[in-house]
């Protein structure tokens, strides 16, 4: 993508948290621990599927994704983040920043996409169970995994085009420790109305549309299983979906205060401690999540394990 009127600021500083050098290494090294944590937990995820023919079914395939999605996105943040707890100042190229802003957003879009069709997965699987293997067959979820990749790859393309028309002059702080949409903007000296509208646009479709897809699956769901007269087959039922509704819960709970709230409550600390919970804190819990609630995962990671150690 092309960079315009960009040439009076040569890059930027992440300013990142004010806090004292004892409190910084502290964060530093719990976000370290989470990052390495969350990295060999999702690579685990992607190995015992990939290993075990049993879960090579349309759930552990979007899980596997899911996981990929996030080592992408955790490994776009951390490494600035961490850096921003050893140094003062966190410089960042504008080429720089906007391929982070970029690929921030790409993951973003895919964890949208992939939490939506995982929904409507689980949604054919208890509320048409009959006609769930005939509906989403091996070649049907892989499509839809690559559907959702190629929608991360399109939908911060104008959003970021927009960005890097903005003309940045004076000021070269970014109020964040990533290059995140609300700070840039605050940077531009030129008219920023139409990046604000694209911007806004593309996470309306993207998070709320999404968001809907799965409160409508859900409501299915909920009211299927509330017609099973067994209570055991009804708490069985339930927890095919607890994990994914965990993950939605946490998930939608930081992304829609932090990019669909008005825009008077916003406060610089606020945005910075919710992007800490969904990019380091997040991340951490969704491999657990996963792997702890779910019986077949820790079953294929004892006999994976077996086959490993005599």
């Amino acid at each position: 993508m092309a960079l315009q009127n960009t040439s009076k600021v040569a890059d930027f500083i992440l300013l990142g948290f004010p806090l004292s050098s004892e409190l910084k290494k502290v964060l530093f090294t719990f976000t370290l621990a989470s990052y390495l944590v969350t990295l060999v937990a999702n690579m685990l995820i992607i190995t015992i599927v990939r290993m075990n023919s049993q879960l090579q079914t349309p759930m552990y395939i979007f899980l596997c994704h899911f996981s990929l999605m996030e080592i992408g996105y955790t490994t776009v943040i951390i490494p600035k983040m961490l850096n921003g707890f050893l140094v003062e100042n966190v410089t960042i190229s504008i080429h720089g920043c906007l391929t982070q802003f970029y690929f921030i957003f790409f993951s973003g879009s895919i964890e949208n996409v992939l939490l939506a069709i995982m929904g409507y997965d689980r949604y054919l699987a208890i509320c048409n169970p009959l006609r769930y293997s005939s509906i989403m067959t091996y070649s049907v979820s892989c499509w839809l995994s690559l559907g959702s990749w190629i929608s991360g790859c399109l939908v911060p393309m104008m959003p970021t085009i927009w960005v890097s028309k903005l003309i940045f002059c004076g000021d070269r702080r970014v109020d964040h420790f990533f290059c995140d949409f609300g700070p840039l903007v605050k940077l531009s000296c030129s008219d920023n109305t139409m990046a604000v509208r694209i911007f806004v646009v593309h996470g309306w479709i993207v998070i709320l549309n999404s968001f809907a897809v799965i409160i409508i699956s859900y409501i299915y769901i909920i009211s299927t299983v509330l017609k099973i007269p067994s209570i055991q087959s009804r708490q069985k039922a339930f927890s095919t979906c607890a994990s994914h509704f965990t993950v939605v819960s946490i998930f939608y709970g930081t992304i829609i205060f932090t990019y669909v709230r008005p825009s008077a409550v916003n406060t610089s600390y606020m945005n910075k401690t919710i992007s800490v919970f969904y990019s380091v804190v997040t991340p951490l819990l969704n491999p657990i999540i996963y792997s702890l609630r779910n019986e077949s995962i820790k079953v294929a990671m004892q006999s994976m394990i077996k086959k490993v150690l005599p």
